[in-house]
């Protein structure tokens, strides 16, 4: 099956609601690099790298799905490592991809209910404002912590990561709990946590202060990884696409150790 970029991007941002997603202005959802050529096969990655785009080009891919584009870190001047990476990308054709919010709030696809499966958890509500939407996913269970942290330390090890938590009591039970994957433990989500009641938060990572504020506000963290938490998604809409379009893909690991 012959599928150009346009028509597999008309059907993915529909899917994943991207037009009315709110999102950080450096995320640019979407397609961010044009290609010439028909969708061959899809390269997933979490974030847009050299190792990424080597690896799509060693496999035989044309479009490069991730969720942390191409430019992540802001505007920077086409010189050095960032004009050897668009170099690659032109010479070898190659399509990108971006979806960050708009993936992770996804109910079947995205990181945040992908990730609560993975610890055998299961969402009853929306969670993590962020704007008119919420990104993270709420539940109630009454399961050990110290099992969701096992589970958790079984995921980030296979994507090369570990899992930190804060201060936590022998013998202690989850009851209400909440995820928000990659940087999760921001001020605006501990407030949130807070008032809803929440006894665990999971999250990817965080600032050191969220810990103190996890002990003064009787909170388990567990940062499971941010890099860890966000493969799955890009996985998962890889995987769905190539399905829908008859296409090989593959997932290119590379951990950041964070």
């Amino acid at each position: 099956m012959t599928i150009s970029l346009a028509e597999l991007a008309r059907y993915t941002d529909s899917l994943l609601e991207t037009a009315t997603t709110p999102d950080y202005p450096n995320a640019m959802n979407g397609i961010q690099i044009h290609s010439l050529s028909p969708i061959r096969k899809i390269t997933a990655a979490v974030d847009f790298s050299t190792r990424a785009l080597q690896s799509t080009i060693d496999s035989g891919g044309n479009l490069l799905l991730v969720h942390h584009g191409m430019f992540w870190g802001g505007l920077e001047p086409m010189i050095g490592s960032h004009y050897r990476r668009i170099r690659m990308l032109i010479e070898a054709d190659i399509a990108v991809y971006a979806s960050h919010l708009p993936l992770d709030r996804h109910p079947t696809l995205g990181n945040n209910v992908l990730l609560a499966r993975e610890l055998g958890l299961h969402p009853s509500a929306p969670f993590a404002r962020f704007q008119d939407t919420f990104v993270g996913v709420y539940g109630e269970s009454d399961i050990e912590t110290a099992a969701i942290v096992t589970s958790a330390q079984r995921f980030a090890r296979i994507h090369s990561g570990d899992v930190r938590t804060s201060l936590m009591q022998v013998g202690r039970r989850t009851r209400k709990w909440a995820i928000c994957t990659g940087a999760g433990a921001s001020a605006e989500t501990l407030r949130e946590t807070i008032a809803l009641g929440v006894d665990t938060l999971i999250v990817g990572e965080g600032p050191h202060w969220t810990a103190v504020q996890a002990e003064e506000n009787d909170l388990v963290i567990i940062y499971a990884g941010h890099y860890a938490t966000e493969t799955l998604g890009v996985s998962a809409l890889a995987q769905h696409l190539a399905e829908r379009y008859n296409l090989p893909w593959n997932f290119v690991s590379a951990p950041t150790g964070l």
